[in-house]
């Protein structure tokens, strides 16, 4: 599971009262915010030296590396790897690829050819593997990588300073990024990132010498050794890596967000497959609202045509080999391969200034059935061909870096002047964007950015738990935010001190934007997307986030932070109350039903831990920097830790775990092979349970268990079991099963209570004709519920949007609540999970 907040030094002092008072430090839910190499850190009232971070791998990527004589270390950066254990069992040999257990000794044999290669561990997957970061270039003393150091700060920091600055244009090593192999059984990027690097060590050509002279060559070797060696998409966690950008859940995510913040590349190609011929972004509509789409799409077609003519170069063919010519979305397609959300490595990337930036997707498919059934030789055919192609991209990305590079840095420097200034963005049309073919209206993609957001301070904020987090994430993405020393008005409203200020007007505003706005309902743009349409951590992350359209901030006293300032409590004497609003709340209560502490639920469903258990309250209000307050409150209902039987998706089984809830996965085959339910106190289905593939002996354990117990059902799979147990008489309403994003809702019973007035869908459902005892929990809102993201009714007019407003989306009795939005999607909507939390409690006492 994910570390939660992690624990800092607390001071508990006894005053001369014998009350006790917590001197709160801070700490954040990610790693300590970014500190870029060779740079200081502007440390603000939330910071402190005591801070830990989530993963100590990571900071060394943010950390200055030293030499003997503590400067800054240049480069090379050598280091010899200790092997891994040798692994037959690793699905990439098959291919005859490099398997995962051989790439630590060939790394050691690449920084024995020369000068030129440097190899670090960029962090850890979440099954223990090591990530390696490689990064090839001319040698630099200290002194010339302190000068690479100061002037990618100010390109960032200072853009107009830097676009004026002559050592920028003439000595600045532009930052080429490859990424390879973050879904698993996608092998080949590996294998040709090798081969480029091998190359690129021993060639003697002064074209290779200039290259390397001006630019620095990053390869993440392979973003996601667990699947690599397991043969899976997906990590050891379950998760689709190429999805969690946004959130940030996963290590190898958090490894690759932490690359692109230290190393600002300006061009990155992230190698996929499989589609053939070789798919070569840049997308098809609609394009994310936040980028400086005219500057992206200009370099990122640019080096997609260079890229087609470097595959087809290759001369394979479809007769001879199967392979298919290369394709370009952008000029290739109308709709369905898009680059809207900023879940996908090229997409996310834009953000901290990509400029040109791409998926790749290889030809000729290796892995899932074509793996089970294909003869090795042919397997191996396919293979070598994939990674060619793969070597060709990145061949071709190369010679457009370096024919490029004063222009692509020139367009990083003006993303971030935009941002900076509050510089408009300009639309893509023949015009801006001249030399890209086919630019229409359909392209069009802008955004109204506000003047800052602000996240509250004091009785107008939510949850202090929630903000805190939200603070620290947006600080982990390399965004700015300030915290105000005093009261403040802006824009008519008043803000306690205390109160955080995102200031849109800096380099990473598109970054900012994106995770705190509304977002947009695109329905009526296209008919179809390729993966989710809306998200806003502003909305769904549990916190108070309010926009500020106009105005000045020079009369806001504000101080610029490293941390959220910890608001971790604990009242110094009775009973104490924790309230369950909060994901971290939840796991604080598990957690002390763990340790064997007598807790009662009150009837508002705040959790009452008796004084006795002060102590451990204590550790973790730090833990988790949560509040146990004071309460006078007695009786209520005890608690006792919550077994939960769990048929439902990786997303939420992480979710479940990083709540503390002990749990134990089940599904359909599990189930049938013998299950014992007397450890268990509730069934949450929402995946891989399917009522009518248990056998006869199966079917009756699971209806005695649910006849006592309970069921959490969510999606369809749990409406079906749910219509097959008889637990609950409602009718579920499918909606369009594409459909997704933030919804409006109204929330009007107790397990709804203090949640947020929206959520998350994903094929959503409703539920009507309800039955005697049936409890409406929460509704869709009213008019059209959908905020942003792609929800259309189907052709027969059924299934939209207005056809589920004002209908039950989550309802309850008395042994089954059902879900019929996604409160758990991809361990995303943090603000959404304790409705789940809730429950399962409430069904499991």
């Amino acid at each position: 599971m994910r570390l939660p907040r992690p624990v800092l030094t607390a001071t508990v002092i006894a005053l001369a009262t014998g009350s006790l008072l917590l001197t709160p430090q801070s700490a954040t839910a990610d790693r300590k915010p970014p500190v870029r190499e060779g740079s200081g850190q502007e440390n603000g009232q939330g910071s402190s030296a005591a801070r830990n971070s989530a993963s100590a791998a990571l900071n060394a990527l943010a950390t200055p590396v030293t030499d003997l004589s503590g400067s800054t270390a240049g480069y090379p950066r050598e280091q010899v790897l200790t092997p891994d254990p040798e692994n037959p069992a690793d699905k990439s040999i098959k291919l005859g690829l490099t398997p995962y257990h051989a790439i630590a000794p060939k790394l050691n044999a690449l920084q024995e050819l020369g000068n030129r290669v440097s190899v670090e561990v960029a962090g850890e997957s979440a099954g223990g593997h090591r990530l390696y970061l490689v990064t090839v270039t001319a040698p630099e003393s200290s002194r010339e990588t302190r000068a690479q150091d100061r002037m990618r700060e100010l390109i960032e920091n200072a853009p107009q300073a830097a676009a004026k600055d002559p050592a920028v244009k003439k000595t600045y090593k532009t930052p080429v990024f490859f990424n390879n192999n973050i879904h698993g059984n996608e092998w080949e990027g590996t294998d040709a990132a090798l081969g480029l690097i091998e190359q690129l060590a021993t060639a003697k050509d002064t074209k290779t010498a200039d290259l390397l002279a001006h630019s620095r060559l990053y390869f993440n070797i392979t973003a996601n050794p667990d699947g690599r060696i397991a043969g899976t998409r997906a990590n050891a966690n379950g998760f689709d890596l190429n999805r969690d950008f946004i959130t940030a859940s996963q290590p190898e995510a958090r490894a690759m967000r932490q690359i692109g913040i230290d190393k600002q590349p300006a061009v990155m190609v992230d190698l996929h497959g499989y589609v053939n011929g070789t798919l070569i972004e840049p997308t098809t509509p609609p394009h994310g609202e936040n980028y400086e789409y005219d500057l992206f799409l200009k370099n990122t077609y640019a080096n997609a045509l260079g890229m087609e003519a470097a595959v087809n170069g290759l001369g394979y063919t479809p007769a001879k080999d199967g392979v298919d010519p290369a394709q370009i979305p952008f000029r290739d397609q109308e709709e369905g391969w898009d680059d809207w959300p900023p879940i996908f490595t090229p997409q996310y990337a834009a953000f901290h200034g990509t400029v040109a930036a791409h998926t790749v997707e290889i030809p000729l498919q290796v892995n899932n059935a074509a793996y089970e059934s294909l003869p090795v030789a042919e397997l191996k055919r396919r293979s070598a061909i994939n990674v060619d192609v793969a070597g060709a991209a990145m061949r071709a990305t190369l010679n457009f870096a370096q024919e490029h590079r004063t222009s692509l840095i020139a367009d990083q420097i003006e993303v971030f002047r935009r941002g900076v200034t509050g510089a408009a963005q300009v639309p893509v049309s023949a015009e801006t964007v001249p030399g890209v073919p086919g630019i229409g209206p359909e392209d069009v993609y802008t955004t109204e950015f506000p003047r800052a957001y602000v996240i509250p301070a004091g009785a107008t904020q939510r949850s202090a738990t929630a903000a805190a987090r939200l603070v620290d994430h947006l600080l982990a993405n390399d965004v700015r935010v300030s915290r105000a020393t005093g009261g403040f008005r802006l824009a008519g409203r008043s803000y306690p001190k205390g109160s955080y200020v995102v200031d849109l007007r800096q380099a990473k505003r598109g970054m900012a934007n994106v995770m705190l706005a509304d977002g947009t309902d695109i329905s009526d743009k296209v008919s179809v997307m390729y993966d989710i349409s809306g998200w806003s951590l502003g909305r769904l992350w549990g916190a108070t986030v309010t926009p500020v359209r106009s105005g000045s901030l020079s009369a806001v006293p504000l101080r610029t932070v490293g941390a959220a300032t910890d608001v971790g409590y604990v009242a110094p004497r009775g009973d104490l109350r924790l309230r369950l609003d909060d994901p971290q709340e939840i796991a604080a209560l598990n957690s002390l039903l763990k340790q064997g502490v007598s807790v009662r639920q009150a009837a508002d469903g705040s959790a009452i831990v008796p004084g006795s258990a002060r102590a451990k309250a204590v550790v973790l209000a730090r833990e988790y920097d949560v509040a146990f307050d004071a309460t006078k409150v007695t009786g209520g209902t005890p608690l006792r830790l919550t077994r939960v039987a769990a048929a439902v998706t990786p997303g939420e089984l992480f979710a479940l775990r990083e709540m503390n809830f002990d749990v134990v996965p089940v599904s359909t085959g599990i189930l049938n092979a013998g299950f014992d339910w007397s450890g268990a106190d509730v069934l949450f289905a929402s995946s891989g349970l399917n009522h009518a593939g248990l056998n006869t002996a199966t079917r009756a354990a699971l209806g005695a268990f649910l006849g006592t117990h309970g069921l959490v059902g969510r999606g369809a799979t749990g409406v079906a079991l749910n219509a097959a147990t008889g637990l609950l008489a409602v009718q579920p309403v499918a909606g369009d099963g594409d459909a997704n994003g933030v919804v409006r809702v109204a929330n009007s019973g107790a397990l709804t209570t203090g949640a947020p007035d929206h959520s998350f869908v994903y094929a959503p459902l409703w539920f009507t004709d309800l039955g005697p005892g049936v409890r409406v929990e929460q509704s869709y809102a009213t008019g059209n519920p959908l905020v942003s993201g792609h929800w259309r009714p189907l052709a027969d007019g059924t299934a939209g949007p207005t056809a589920a407003a004002g209908q039950a989306s989550v309802v309850s009795g008395p042994h089954a609540v059902l879900f019929g939005t996604e409160p758990l999607f991809r361990d995303h909507p943090k603000g959404e999970f304790p409705q789940v939390a809730r429950a399962l409690l409430a069904l499991a006492h």
